[in-house]
């Protein structure tokens, strides 16, 4: 990082290491293969608490008792059924292209559902209503998602049950039926584990338009965007292509040498924060082994061998499997089908976005980068007019 002559500040591509903010929500101490929310381990909270304890706490800052949850509970329950005028429209979203998938119809649905409620700029919105359209945007994001997967497979979608948790609701509205209670608290384990992860791309996105006080659809739908990106959430379904493209132990290295040796990235390995194992593969690996089979078996083999040779083809570079990795295994052992698993991903991490769009909003402050022109010197005469 460095002052320029005109006092501006030149700091490292990407942002990196830059601290551009404060924040309570949580934080990733990546060489300690280490985060949390708020004030406690996400791995802890991931193996022990229930996925609405977790938002609780994202929301209202602390853990609940038992009656604020129950009465949490109770509130997020309601907002998870779609307004008609929503619900319309989705068939529509569903057939708009050959290839369009959940997530770009999610962004479509989330725009339709701001103007059926008319959610107002976080800027004129009292704290309260802000919390409530918070709320409203996490409550339906897997409700739209599954009605649009059933819908482009010519399924009706399955309404939204207030007795079951927001994992057990997910599987049952993808039409799982009767899942194993394993499967379901593997979900939730996977959900609650990625739920915020410090100033990704995703979260920074959300938080940047938060600060030109847009509403709370307009900064989740700019998250989804950069979400859907391969280098970001959109890569668990890739890393598992990778393990079925490998097909057996046998023909491991000679993938793996040829891919790096090509230049191309290996989905499911390295981070950009971590410099040790990412807890949440490690999380999510002991998961998959207790859910055990064949699939593990083989991932395991995959990951200690690419990790092995990572290591020897990139000395130094510290790269392991990251949460991708694991986390298409874990997903397609509950019976996601794998084009759910970065909607899957998005269930969990709209509570992370909705949270950090709350914090910004309360700053004020826009955010407001500026770039080095590296372009032709100006001012330059123009050429004369066209004739």
């Amino acid at each position: 990082m460095s002052v320029t002559v005109d006092g501006s500040i030149e700091v490292p591509a990407g942002l990196r290491d830059v601290v551009v903010t404060t924040t309570e929500i949580g934080d990733v101490r990546g060489r300690e293969g280490f985060y949390h929310y708020r004030q406690y381990s996400a791995i802890d909270l991931a193996a022990s608490r229930s996925f609405e304890e977790t938002w609780f706490l994202f929301v209202e800052g602390r853990l609940p008792d038992p009656a604020e949850l129950t009465r949490f509970v109770a509130e997020i329950a309601p907002l998870r059924v779609l307004p008609e005028r929503l619900r319309a429209l989705l068939p529509s979203i569903a057939a708009l292209g050959p290839s369009a998938d959940p997530m770009s119809g999610l962004r479509t649905a989330l725009s339709a559902l701001g103007a059926v409620h008319d959610l107002p700029a976080l800027w004129d919105a009292p704290p309260e209503r802000r919390r409530a359209d918070a709320l409203l945007v996490c409550a339906v994001t897997p409700t739209i998602l599954a009605a649009l997967h059933r819908l482009r497979a010519g399924l009706e979608p399955i309404e939204p049950r207030p007795e079951l948790s927001h994992a057990a609701n997910w599987l049952a509205m993808l039409g799982i039926e009767d899942p194993a209670p394993a499967h379901v608290r593997a979900v939730e384990t996977y959900l609650i584990a990625t739920v915020d992860h410090g100033f990704n791309a995703s979260t920074f996105t959300a938080r940047v338009v938060a600060s030109a006080g847009a509403d709370v659809v307009s900064a989740v739908t700019a998250a989804i965007g950069a979400f859907t990106g391969p280098l970001h959430g959109g890569a668990p379904d890739r890393a598992l292509d990778s393990v079925d493209d490998i097909g057996t132990p046998d023909r491991i290295d000679d993938w793996v040498r040829a891919k790096v040796l090509a230049g191309e990235r290996i989905m499911g390995f390295g981070h950009a924060v971590y410099r040790t194992n990412d807890p949440r593969a490690v999380l999510l690996r002991e998961k998959a082994a207790e859910l055990g089979g064949p699939l593990v078996d083989f991932a395991t083999t995959v990951e200690r061998r690419v990790v092995e040779i990572l290591a020897e083809l990139k000395p130094g570079r510290e790269l392991y499997a990251n949460v991708e990795f694991y986390a298409g295994v874990v997903m397609e052992l509950c019976g996601i089908p794998r084009p759910l698993f970065t909607p899957t991903f998005a269930v969990s991490r709209v509570v992370g976005w909705t949270a950090n769009i709350l914090e910004q909003a309360e700053g004020g402050r826009i955010i407001r980068p500026a770039a080095r022109y590296v372009g032709p010197d100006a001012p330059q005469p123009l050429p004369l007019p066209l004739r």
